[in-house]
């Protein structure tokens, strides 16, 4: 009997991090979406986003099970309590793919970065995206230890969101009203799949020891 909750326990972990997969390559497909300008891949992130609720729904409804037939304690408990707000964080992630997605089928036949800030906003996906990546490892080998690996990497992301908003207040901006809002909701939603991204690596160290989160 404790082996086969052992193992549901197990399967919920591998679905967090499958789904984080998930996540992680619809922020790989939007990014190419809004650098190239390609309506098909904004569209296929778009309508694949509807796999990650259902990915969410399905886990949420197997840890509520847990809950209710296993009465978990102490660490099974702090497992499937984060896994359900993990999965949570997980479903928001995708839904600022599809924000990103859309901006990028907004602009089309266009594309929505100016070449110059192609190369900042460019950083921000490429650290959102590593950040995702690095968050399914961490939940699926359970590695609390590299938590604070993804803090940099935040940290990061904040400065070039706040460098890239001076940009768009200098007096010398040529790229017009439309373009500036653009880049601002980028720069805020490549920010948010990092801060995402932090906090599910951080719930795995209350998992592992305990020990509350910032998020908790």
């Amino acid at each position: 009997m404790r082996d086969a909750f052992t193992d549901q326990l197990d399967a919920v972990h591998a679905d967090l991090a499958r789904i984080c997969e998930a996540v992680r390559t619809a922020v790989e497909r939007a990014t190419h979406a809004l650098f190239t300008g390609n309506a098909a891949v904004a569209e296929q992130v778009i309508s694949d986003d509807a796999e990650i609720d259902r990915a969410r729904e399905q886990l949420e409804e197997h840890a509520f099970e847990l809950l209710s037939r296993q009465a978990p304690v102490a660490g099974d408990l702090r497992t499937v309590v984060a896994s359900l707000r993990m999965v949570g964080e997980l479903e928001r992630m995708g839904d600022l793919s599809v924000h990103v997605a859309k901006i990028a089928r907004m602009r089309v036949p266009q594309v929505a970065v100016p070449d110059d800030l192609v190369p900042m906003i460019g950083r921000m996906a490429q650290l959102a995206e590593e950040m995702v990546q690095q968050a399914g490892e961490i939940i699926r080998d359970r590695d609390a230890a590299r938590a604070a690996d993804l803090v940099p990497d935040e940290e990061e992301l904040d400065r070039l969101r706040s460098e890239l908003f001076r940009t768009l207040l200098a007096e010398d901006w040529q790229h017009g009203v439309e373009t500036a809002v653009d880049i601002a909701l980028l720069c805020r939603y490549y920010e948010r799949i990092g801060d995402h991204a932090l906090s599910l690596a951080t719930r795995i160290v209350f998992v592992v020891t305990g020990q509350p989160s910032r998020e908790d």
